[in-house]
């Protein structure tokens, strides 16, 4: 299976939270996951798109994927490191 098509472990809507919240709650939700699980975090704004990500990568976990989703959705696929 390709790093692209993992299966998503668990899902995290944080639509209408904004950094630093965006962040503590996914590495929070990532925490409770085994190394290697996939999350899927949900944000709605430019600032979380950007920066979850980075600071994510920053802890050791591995950023699959960034998609904007639609105007103002985007999801971030990270795999526990």
């Amino acid at each position: 299976m390709s790093d692209t098509h993992q299966q998503v472990a668990e899902l995290l809507d944080l639509k209408g939270e904004v950094c630093p919240y965006t962040f503590v709650k996914s590495k929070l939700a990532l925490e409770e996951m085994e190394s290697g699980q996939v999350l899927r975090v949900i944000v709605d704004n430019p600032g979380s798109a950007a920066n979850v990500p980075r600071s994510l990568s920053s802890e050791g976990h591995q950023i699959l994927h960034v998609e904007k989703l639609n105007d103002t959705d985007w999801a971030i696929t990270v795999k526990k490191g």
